[in-house]
């Protein structure tokens, strides 16, 4: 539904649209033979502005994809609420660092052979009403597969849905088996449809799971469709559960980290559920400086992240020099935004992401006078935070709002400032330039998470909460340190999310949680007392061991949590490729 390719390209959100471009990068990285596709947005996700209340303001980012992408000559079509709808498309190419490329083809429907209404299909990532999700979602599957097969892409052997929006491209590989007219497949068309179909799913939050009323995709997708998925028994209580459509028809069903697939199997009772633990794009992610670090001890990185592990053996003086740069170009970065000059000398902490309930964005700021104290007791502190809300995620608002009261309040030894319209540029500033990463979580909510990894490339450390992949990457006071208890050996408990409660109200954030939090009290002591009595002690009183834990950063989770290891790790698990090398 989403994928990032570049700051001045729209078509994203958040980590589940950067994960898609850094794998794409990847691929082509690693000459994989792959397609990749998506939706061109008209009007992007959209561009956010901080009122003087603090509060965020939206507007369209529109762009123009002729300056940066390639018109496709050819158009399918496909029927939607009864009408016929055009589809068109836009390319890019990415290139890898060994001159392989991937072809990333941008569905949309602004065509003047289209009515109004489909003109606007395609016009915004995640807005409009829940016909206009589901009329998307099926430019996406269904019209999907009728581009790739009119450009010529007649020997694909596998298709990888990355997350629920791409389900209906199952169905269309179900009708091709079928025929025109059957509306019951076989168990032999279910299972050729299986064994070409993998799924991702990338969320444990019940609200992240598209369900649309069985009435509303009788209307869009017409009484066939309807009678086909209602054979299969995926029409539940009258809702077709997007995911469910996806795991049902796919032959191979992945989470994205180890921990996110206990907790997926505990959803989806019955699904055979691997995993995949997410990656970063590790040239892409790694500053200027310290990819010049790297070009100089560490021969053959670009193309192979695992030789990362290496960076153990970097001088300490180089590291720190490196980073340095890196801060220096992140502070200047807060001055063009914010108007803000920080403290090169101060412990500067990283606090970016897309923000919403669970992923307790304020948690940091729960005990203001604590928080003095411990910069009061150590030395000055600075928090930089970014991130944008989902412009019906009131919660998510009032976050960012207080964020930005917090920013204006807080002064003296301890700094904050909010840096508006979170992107890719400001992502690669932040997770280079401060010096500790922190993510507060509500577990077991985080997925994966992979702010935490572009850090670790660039010897950033993260303080985080144990879920997600920081479970995996956690060694403490080596790579960073954790808030609260190890989980490890845990058992998913009862009260986890499930893939098949209702999501209440539809107007939501696509991941807002409907669980209570009831460890916000506990973390929040965790997170002051392992930054008081650990991390700021470290940082300003034996800099070469915070140094150590930068380096250290680097050599294991840099080296692993790369879209490299990951990439490879889908083409044989999920696409039957042989071993790349």
């Amino acid at each position: 539904m989403e994928a990032a390719l570049d700051p001045r390209m729209p078509t994203y959100s958040g980590g589940l649209g950067v994960l898609a471009g850094d794998f794409l990068r990847s691929a082509a990285d690693l000459r994989l033979p792959l397609v990749g596709v998506t939706l061109g947005y008209r009007d992007g996700y959209f561009s956010q502005r901080i009122g003087l209340d603090g509060h965020q303001v939206e507007a369209p980012a529109s762009w123009d994809p002729a300056a940066l992408l390639q018109r496709l000559p050819q158009t399918v079509e496909i029927e939607l609420g009864g009408r016929r709808v055009v589809i068109a498309a836009w390319q890019l190419v990415v290139a890898g660092v060994g001159g392989g490329t991937v072809a990333v083809v941008f569905l949309h429907t602004d065509v003047e052979e289209n009515a109004p209404a489909d003109r606007d299909i395609t016009d915004q990532l995640y807005g409009g009403d829940r016909e206009h999700r589901l009329r998307q979602e099926a430019v996406l599957g269904i019209g999907g597969l009728s581009m790739l097969r009119e450009l010529g892409y007649d020997n694909l052997t596998r298709f990888h849905m990355n997350e629920g929006h791409a389900s209906l491209l199952t169905l269309r590989l179900l009708e091709a088996e079928m025929g025109e007219t059957e509306t019951a497949p076989t168990a032999a068309q279910v299972a050729a449809v299986r064994s070409r179909c993998a799924f991702t799913t990338h969320t444990p939050v019940p609200a992240g799971h598209d369900r649309f009323a069985a009435a509303l995709v009788r209307g869009v997708l017409g009484e066939r469709r309807t009678a086909v998925l209602s054979s299969l028994g995926l029409l539940r209580g009258d809702v077709l559960n997007m995911t469910s459509l996806g795991t049902a028809l796919s032959g191979y069903v992945n989470a994205v980290s180890r921990r996110h697939a206990e907790v997926t199997r505990a959803m989806l009772p019955g699904v055979d559920v691997a995993s995949i633990t997410n990656g970063v794009h590790h040239v892409y992610w790694s500053s200027p400086p310290m990819q010049a670090l790297f070009d100089e001890h560490l021969a053959g990185w670009r193309a192979d992240s695992s030789m990362l592990r290496y960076a153990s053996g970097i001088p300490l003086a180089s590291l720190k020099a490196a980073h340095a740069a890196s801060k220096r170009a992140l502070l200047e970065v807060v001055r063009r935004h914010a108007g803000v000059d920080l403290d090169a000398a101060a412990l500067t902490i990283g606090l970016a992401r897309r923000v919403t309930p669970y992923k307790r964005t304020l948690l940091l700021f729960s005990d203001p006078d604590r928080l003095r104290a411990i910069a009061d007791r150590h030395g000055p502190l600075q928090i930089a935070c970014s991130g944008k809300a989902h412009p019906r995620d009131g919660a998510g608002k009032e976050a960012i709002a207080a964020l930005v009261l917090a920013s204006r309040r807080f002064a003296g030894s301890v700094r904050v400032v909010f840096l508006e319209n979170y992107d890719l540029t400001l992502a690669g500033a932040l997770c280079s330039g401060c010096d500790l990463w922190l993510n507060t979580p509500q577990r077991p909510l985080e997925a994966s998470g992979t702010s935490g990894m572009k850090a670790a490339m660039n010897g950033v450390p993260s303080l985080s909460i144990l879920d997600g992949w920081w479970i995996e990457g956690w060694v403490e006071g080596v790579t960073g340190w954790a808030i609260g208890d190890d989980p490890r050996g845990d058992e998913p408990r009862g009260d986890e999310p499930r893939g098949d409660e209702p999501r209440g109200d539809e107007r939501r954030s696509p991941d807002e949680s409907q669980l209570p939090d009831l460890s916000a009290a506990r973390d929040a002591a965790a997170l002051y007392d392992k930054l008081e009595g650990v991390v700021a002690p470290a940082y300003f009183g034996d800099p070469e061991s915070y140094l150590r834990v930068r380096r250290s950063a680097i050599a294991l989770n840099g080296s692993f949590f790369s879209t490299d290891r990951m990439a490879r790790e889908y083409a044989r698990a999920a696409y039957g490729l042989a071993p790349v090398v």
